[in-house]
């Protein structure tokens, strides 16, 4: 796709990531080897296109290095302006400026990003005549965004709490700050190995400092380089992110022209409603400073579309925010997800909900289950996650009452009637694999005091322990149980508005009771008790209304054949009194009597408007520093769970914490609190008695690894630690003679303990850079698109290239000469390559090493 008038190169329509740099007010061409490396004197632009369940999704990012000129940085901005245009307005627009980068622009980098000083603007030259005559020292930042900026070569660029890379051409040594987690030490390694084997051919030598008394040879490495340190290292600066808080303070502006005037009219604030947003007008939408939405309508004038950045830009110095506020323009229709979850509820037309669901609003909303093979859930781990089911319900269930703050055990026979004013334990087993797995379930009745639903709390953490610290524990509010929770009752599940099942009961059970019945199957099935009034009926429904001589089943218009036989199920378990079943319009004198009398109630039809699909969004979580701060990871994978973190996986019915094995206490402890305050502060008025469920590392049940792509089990015990990484640098227990080049100074050091420097020799490296963009060989790019060392060295020229009907399902034998029968895949050209896995060199290498494998299996490539 090129445009004759705009001055736009050809743009590919491809799934992936195509990236420009500004240079002569022209759009160049980055080397796709040289993506996540950017100059802080340029401008870039970025397109990023990816497969979604309603088509593909355009995101086109202008990136605004800190020395770029405001030529430049006009050039970029308009540049996506025509990009938009010529992509008929389906892309969301994102403006990027160095070191705020949004969550959606990180996730395109996961080895992480490198800012390099220099630029065309800046009259420096992307120049460095031999690869290994480098001289620069990297500050590594991030647990889950990494990047990596050059800083002064000087000890005053250091500090206790970051990675430092010090990159000397043939050597580099990471220096981990004492107060350095495992994760930023594993991502600072990454990012080594990366720069080794990418730029460097595999030649490079890395040495990692954990504690300087143990390394004094790297050490005078480094003092050879930057001198002797005097005083002490200063501490890490924290992150200024915002908080919860902060991004939970949504307001809606309407944006227009009033005699060349820009005037922006504040319309409302949190919860926002999707009805505000009119398809003839523009609106502002501010996230507490944290991040600007500009939405288009469908109808405004052409004129105020071509404003929006500008409109943003003045928004943001009106209101004297950072000029790095993060800013996001998108059209009506083609809305970003992160903009969706901002308000209480965004509806799509001819959309349903998961796999067979659909979800009705109004006051007869309900949600209509369509039945599913259970024996598809190992299988299928998506349909568990969709269906939110851990197993086919088939498990044991022991049920204990919380009774003087200590757990009783319920007899079996009652096992489903839950009341109001108690707190119970539900330990539900099942067998996967062989081996027992946990559910531990917290029901909190409405009406519990708080020292039960305290002790409630306690006693889980017991029960827990007894079975290995392996359960998965669900906290259960009152009227808002799970699917797996209603399953395990086989449709006896009664919810009780108050009272209690103990023996001795404070108070007489009412003479009358009704109770809504909801349910198609033993697997879908609840009965909750509502108040004994006629404006509680419903007609989409099946009710019981149980009085001391009968109990009448009252079925509305709306219901079905397997509501009305469910329950009757649930009649025999509340009353011992004859049935008696009436049909809506046909109730006796005293049906209505035991009511109190008729009273007007829902009786309105179905509302068959859909919501949308939620996405479901993963996030770090973090209250250390006494502010609720989460990151968001877009696009998560199983590789994002980092065993020293605690993790918020977002599902919109359910809310997921992730307690990795290494997280620290604090967190561990908080994590429960963590999950309410992300709650309490959404933006879009999150219902506070979402189900909130907390799964240990290595115990992760099927409805929460469905939610991940190609959850691999074996991870935790086949995954490698951060010292299993580093030992893999090379032989421990050799020896061996280095020379650094430092300014034409030799330093020989004969016996160097390969404990902490280690030598990679996997390919030859390219002899030089070139300057700009579009040079044929990218090695002046500091980054690498490789993935757990799983991409193979380079070739110089571009040599080695083959036809896919050469390399595809051939045996060793039978390949060319040198071509590595472990890496088929890299030999085909970028097309064929393209064309065979569906996505360009740099995303193949990007995702888990065995995932690759999986993918060279299905392509006759492995």
């Amino acid at each position: 796709m090129a445009d004759g008038d705009t001055n736009l190169p050809t743009i590919e329509r491809r799934l992936g990531l195509q990236i420009w740099g500004i240079e002569n007010m022209k759009m160049v061409p980055v080397p796709e080897k040289a993506y996540g490396t950017f100059f802080e004197g340029d401008c870039y632009i970025i397109l990023h296109s990816k497969r979604t369940s309603r088509g593909t999704a355009v995101d086109l990012h202008y990136w605004i290095g800190k020395d770029s000129s405001q030529d430049e940085q006009g050039a970029a901005a308009m540049y996506v302006t025509q990009l938009d245009t010529a992509l008929r307005g389906n892309p969301v627009q994102h403006r990027e400026v160095q070191g705020h980068e949004s969550e959606t622009f990180q996730s395109y980098f996961r080895n992480g990003i490198i800012y390099k000083k220099g630029g065309v603007a800046s009259g420096f030259k992307h120049v460095e005549t031999n690869m290994y005559n480098i001289k620069r020292l990297l500050h590594v930042k991030g647990k889950k965004h990494v990047t990596a900026t050059e800083v002064a070569l000087s000890w005053d660029s250091f500090n206790k709490g970051d990675v430092f890379l010090l990159d000397l051409g043939k050597v580099l040594i990471q220096w981990n700050g004492p107060n350095c987690n495992i994760a930023e030490k594993s991502r600072g390694l990454a990012l080594a190995r990366s720069i080794r084997d990418s730029e460097r051919g595999g030649r490079a030598q890395i040495g990692i400092i954990d504690n300087e008394k143990d390394s004094p040879d790297l050490l005078k490495i480094m003092k050879m380089v930057l001198g002797e340190r005097r005083g002490e290292l200063r501490d890490a600066i924290p992150d200024t992110k915002a908080d919860e808080l902060q991004k939970a303070n949504v307001r809606l502006y309407h944006a227009y022209e009033k005699d060349n005037d820009l005037v922006v009219q504040e319309i409302a604030t949190r919860p926002l409603t999707q009805d505000l947003l009119q398809h003839e007008d523009c609106y502002i939408l501010d996230q507490g400073g944290f991040k600007i939405y500009v939405w288009r309508g469908k109808a405004s004038n052409q004129e105020e579309k071509k404003a929006a950045f500008t409109r943003a830009v003045g928004f943001i110095q009106a209101k004297g925010y950072s000029p790095s506020t993060n800013i996001e323009v998108i059209n009506d229709g083609a809305e970003s997800a992160m903009f969706k979850q901002l308000f209480q509820k965004w509806t799509e037309k001819d959309e349903t909900l998961g796999l067979g669901k659909v979800y009705t609003v109004g006051k007869t909303a309900k949600v209509e289950q369509v039945k599913f093979d259970t024996t598809q859930l190992h299988a299928r781990p998506e349909l568990a996650a969709e269906q939110r089911m851990v197993d086919d319900a088939s498990g044991d269930v022991e049920v204990w009452r919380i009774e003087d703050l200590q757990m009783q055990p319920v007899n079996p026979k009652t096992y489903g009637q839950f009341y109001g004013g108690d707190c119970y334990l539900v330990l539900y087993t099942y067998l996967r694999s062989g081996r027992p797995h946990y559910v531990l379930y917290m029901w909190q009745g409405r009406h519990a005091s708080v020292d039960e639903i305290t002790a409630c709390a306690l006693n889980a953490i017991e029960l827990d322990k007894k079975h290995g610290d392996e359960a998965v524990q669900v906290r259960v509010t009152m009227g808002k149980e799970p699917a797996h929770f209603l399953a395990i009752f086989k449709g006896k599940l009664i919810i009780y508005e108050g009272g209690t099942s103990r023996a001795q009961k404070s108070a007489p059970e009412p003479a009358i009771r009704l109770f809504q019945v909801r349910g198609t199957s033993e697997m879908n099935t609840k009965a909750t008790e509502v108040p004994a009034r006629a404006s509680s009926l419903n007609s989409n429904d099946v009710f019981l209304l149980a009085t001391n001589q009968v109990c009448y089943l009252w079925c509305g218009k709306g219901c079905s054949g397997d509501e009305r036989e469910m329950a009757k199920m649930v009649a025999d378990i509340v009353s011992r009194r004859d049935k008696h079943t009436i049909l809506e319009g046909q109730e006796p004198a005293e049906f209505w009597e035991a009511l109190g009398g008729k009273a007007p109630y829902a009786s309105e039809k179905r509302f068959q408007e859909q919501i949308t699909h939620y996405q479901p969004r993963l996030f770090e979580c973090s209250n250390q520093t006494g502010r609720f701060i989460m990151t968001e990871v877009v696009g998560f994978c199983q590789e994002d769970l980092d065993e020293d973190d605690v993790m918020l996986l977002d599902t919109w019915e359910e809310i997921f914490l992730w307690v990795g094995k290494a997280s620290n206490t604090y967190e561990r402890n908080e994590a429960i609190a963590s999950a309410k305050e992300y709650l309490k502060t959404h933006p879009a008025g999150r219902d506070l008695a979402t189900p909130i469920i907390l799964v240990k590392q290595g115990c992760e049940p099927l409805n929460f690894t469905g939610w991940f792509n190609a959850w691999d089990p074996y991870k935790w015990s086949d995954g490698k630690s951060y010292e299993e990484m580093k030992n893999s640098l090379g032989d421990m227990s050799a020896i061996s003679e280095i020379t650094v080049d430092l300014n034409n100074i030799s330093l020989s050091k004969k016996t160097l303990s390969m404990t902490n420097l280690a030598v990679s020799s996997t390919a030859s490296a390219s002899p030089e850079y070139k300057s700009h963009f579009n040079h044929n060989d990218s090695s002046s790019y500091t980054h690498s698109s490789s993935y757990n060392n799983s991409s193979p060295s380079p070739m110089p020229n571009g040599e080695g290239i083959y036809s896919r009907e050469v390399l595809m399902n051939k045996t060793v034998d039978e390949l060319p000469e040198g071509v590595d029968p472990t890496k088929k895949e890299y030999y085909l050209s970028d097309a064929d390559f393209h064309d065979i896995f569906g996505k360009s060199k740099h995303e193949f290498y990007q995702m888990p090493k065995w995932k690759q494998q999986n993918e060279k299996k299905q392509c006759g490539l492995f």
